[in-house]
């Protein structure tokens, strides 16, 4: 919730006028908005590892990592009704805006940095020898220099890419399929980021169980190949069986 207040703020630049906004402050509320995602991606393995256990943390950075889809099936439910109509549209970012500050001021006032006792002797270690974080720029070098990192990093770029390519253009895609009626368009969507949730608690949790990063990594991009290429077959824009799968 505190990760969210930019795009708190954003919501409120983009619900203070009645009927059409705007161009400049949806501009302005939708740049405010994105500015808030980073904070979604990078803060959830720091939380797993000062909160939770090592045999705990694949599950809990995906549970933190992938909980933002909930928000984003909720968008495709009451969004999808609600924004069909410019008031519409402002009447839903004055109630998103009002539930995300209701949830950051809960946070605000429960909010602890660690907790009492470490969650790992690892952490127990760190606490006892004082050791901080280096700067971020040390951390992004070293990162870049380990063996290996470069290529999993790609991987990740690649699957929110292809997640928030595939949630923006629902509406497309059902409607390739032959589905136009707006509340399953909605359902779909919903369905999709509920998916992602779900799918990332239950590789977390095996992954927490066997420490398989590689193989579960290796196997879900597999399916994910396999699956995505009858789509392109059935692209009748680029043909009925192209050479190229998009």
């Amino acid at each position: 919730a505190v990760q969210s207040l930019p795009g708190d703020i954003g919501n409120l630049v983009s619900a203070n006028a009645d009927g059409l906004l705007p161009y400049p402050l949806i501009l302005a509320g939708t740049i405010a908005v994105g500015a808030a995602q980073p904070f979604f991606q990078c803060t959830p393995p720091m939380l797993s590892a000062t909160w939770f256990a090592s045999d705990e943390r694949a599950t809990s950075t995906a549970v933190a990592l992938n909980f933002n889809q909930i928000g984003i099936a909720t968008a495709f439910l009451i969004g999808g009704s609600m924004a069909t109509t410019a008031p519409g549209l402002a009447s839903y970012f004055g109630l998103i805006t009002v539930f995300c500050l209701a949830v950051t001021i809960g946070t605000f006032l429960q909010f602890q940095d660690r907790p009492e006792v470490p969650p790992s002797s690892s952490e127990l270690e760190k606490l006892i020898e004082g050791e901080e974080e280096p700067p971020f720029i040390e951390s992004v070098k070293k990162f870049f220099a380990t063996p290996g990192f470069t290529r999993p990093l790609a991987a990740f770029i690649c699957s929110i890419s292809i997640t928030n390519i595939v949630g923006a253009f629902i509406d497309e895609v059902m409607e390739r399929g032959g589905i136009t009626d707006q509340l399953s368009i909605d359902l779909a969507g919903a369905g999709f980021e509920l998916a992602i949730l779900v799918g990332g608690i239950i590789i977390g949790g095996y992954v927490d169980r066997t420490k398989e990063y590689k193989t579960v990594t290796l196997a879900c991009l597999l399916s994910t190949m396999f699956v995505l290429i009858p789509l392109g077959l059935t692209e009748h824009a680029i043909g009925k069986e192209p050479a190229l799968l998009i």
